[in-house]
């Protein structure tokens, strides 16, 4: 982590990674990456669908791949970059037939390392296998949740779930969010725990930055009108006044479950996610 010297109102408390000590490029492959056009909260329509996204710099866009189809064949970590559209950093590798890709970098993964996707893969960190195969303990990353289907778990910076038992054909696995549940044993999955733990604590430090990242303000809503928000009106500041505090639209929240109770996947769940405690 760098921490910068309070010069100014918004460099006091700023922080942020020290990108020298892990990438070793700035530029990434040309012909893995494309431009696109972020639909900034927006929906086909032009409506906002999602508040509080703005424009903020322009990106490129890199294809990472997140599914394992290319099995057997030996690849060289080339490059660690950083990618613009993800927390966690990305590895370019270099396959023994020429094919390039872009995947996410786990820890402990360097340039010159060779990774394998193989249901025989030895278990060190960047290696994929299926999840029978990993032990208990073992941190997995990348997870998919039906076989084929890609990751889609723990590909956030520093996260990584956590193998819990092997029960026949299915796998118990801690989710990055401590829930536990059960996942078709020949899923595949990347050994070890993603990059950049420390993103979590990165400070800001002032509007403009999170305006490059496309971050739009947030207004509360009691700092509104009766006719903007339900928790709008009154003289000076004034509390809530409503038996359970409401979103813009009328909704509850604050601890409202939202998952619905006869979602497909319920019968999968062995142990819920722990409930946040807020701070008063």
């Amino acid at each position: 982590m760098k921490h910068y010297k309070p010069t100014s109102p918004g460099r006091r408390g700023m922080t942020s990674y020290d990108y020298s000590e892990v990438l070793t490029t700035d530029r990434p492959s040309k012909k893995l990456t494309k431009g696109f056009q972020r639909a900034h909260g927006r929906n086909n329509a032009g409506r906002i669908t999602t508040r509080h996204k703005g424009a903020g710099e322009k990106r490129r866009f890199r294809l990472v791949s997140l599914g394992y189809e290319k099995r057997g064949v030996p690849a060289r970590v080339a490059t660690i970059e950083y990618d613009p559209n993800r927390s966690s950093f990305i590895s370019l590798l270099i396959y023994r037939d020429g094919d390039q890709q872009y995947r996410l970098a786990p820890r402990n993964v360097s340039v010159g390392d060779t990774v394998v996707i193989a249901e025989d893969a030895p278990l060190k960190p960047g290696n994929a296998t299926i999840i029978s195969r990993i032990p208990t303990g073992m941190p997995i990353c990348n997870l998919e949740l039906k076989p084929g289907g890609g990751g889609r778990v723990a590909r956030g910076a520093g996260e990584s779930a956590e193998v819990v038992a092997q029960e026949g054909g299915r796998t118990l696995v801690r989710m990055p969010s401590k829930e536990v549940r059960y996942i078709p044993s020949h899923a595949w999955a990347t050994v070890g725990t993603l990059t950049k733990e420390e993103h979590r604590y990165i400070n800001y430090g002032k509007a403009g930055r999170s305006r490059h990242k496309g971050i739009r303000p947030t207004v509360r809503g009691n700092a509104m009108n009766p006719v903007d928000h339900p928790h709008g009106g009154g003289e000076g500041r004034q509390p809530e006044g409503l038996r359970r505090p409401k979103n813009l639209w009328g909704k509850g929240t604050r601890g409202v479950k939202t998952r619905s109770p006869k979602k497909y996947s319920n019968v999968f769940i062995l142990e819920r996610r722990p409930k946040v405690k807020r701070k008063k």
